[in-house]
């Protein structure tokens, strides 16, 4: 069966991974518009209307903004954290997303067709933080995802070392960061181990992921203000002895194939 993956939206902005396995299709957050999101999908060859679940990493708006419309239009099982849930359902306006969600514990496996969804525990300032690794269930096709990560703990390491296919953060440059606008706590926030991975911190994690037998890395979750593209790119090909391995940036606004 034909496995795709592809990053809808992926930024500090918005962000949305899309993943197919045959007939089988699923969303990993919904932190864009419900437009930008059936926009996204015709444009890859698909339609919202064939997505069978959507899954949550956490509750921070670049995440979850495009999901109450959605559960509004078109009801489809969004699966959420507990504490993920309870810091964000409460509000006013999440009756439609409340009504579908599925709630789990932080770590939970997930049938969705073909295709098998596991979380891992990740290191972020917020009520919950998840990773999701998605497999046919034979591990034939193997696809990790893990940003808004502040370090790459044992669990983060554990759950990619050896995902044939991953996304990766690789949030900012550091010297960047420091040197530009942000208020101090901002910075301090994001530098520290519940913030978010540096491109240092992530190119030294792909040389282990690739020694590993990762083949397919695709870098995320770039801010717009501390990093550029082609920044991050090179910092993380300096450090690769393969060739024949695909690096690849995800773009904030438009569709990144990984596969």
């Amino acid at each position: 069966m034909e496995f795709s993956v592809y990053t809808l939206a992926s930024s500090s902005k918005g962000n949305s991974v899309y993943v197919k396995l045959g007939e089988d299709e699923i969303l990993i957050d919904a932190g864009i518009s419900c437009k930008r999101i059936c926009e996204s999908l015709s444009s890859v060859g698909s339609d919202i209307s064939r997505i069978k679940a959507i899954f949550v990493t956490h509750e921070h708006s670049d995440h979850v903004s495009g999901l109450e419309i959605i559960s509004k239009k078109y009801k489809i099982p969004i699966h959420i954290t507990e504490p993920s849930a309870r810091a964000y359902l409460r509000g006013t306006k999440t009756e439609h997303m409340a009504a579908v969600s599925v709630i789990h514990p932080p770590i939970f496996t997930e049938q969705v067709g073909a295709l098998t969804v596991r979380s891992f525990v990740t290191s972020h300032d917020s009520a919950a933080s998840v990773g999701y690794i998605v497999t046919d269930g034979t591990d034939k096709h193997t696809l990790a995802l893990a940003t808004d990560i502040g370090c790459i703990t044992d669990e983060v390491s554990d759950a990619l070392t050896g995902c044939e296919n991953v996304i990766l953060e690789s949030n900012h440059d550091e010297n960047m960061l420091l040197c530009g606008p942000y208020t101090y706590d901002l910075k301090r926030r994001i530098l520290s181990p519940c913030g978010h991975l540096s491109n240092e911190a992530a190119a030294a994690f792909v040389s282990r992921l690739v020694a590993a037998g990762t083949k397919r890395i695709l870098l995320a979750h770039l801010s717009e203000e501390n990093n550029m593209p082609e920044l991050a790119y090179q910092t993380a090909f300096c450090t690769l002895d393969k060739k024949d391995v695909f690096l690849g940036v995800a773009s904030p606004n438009v569709p990144t194939r990984l596969v």
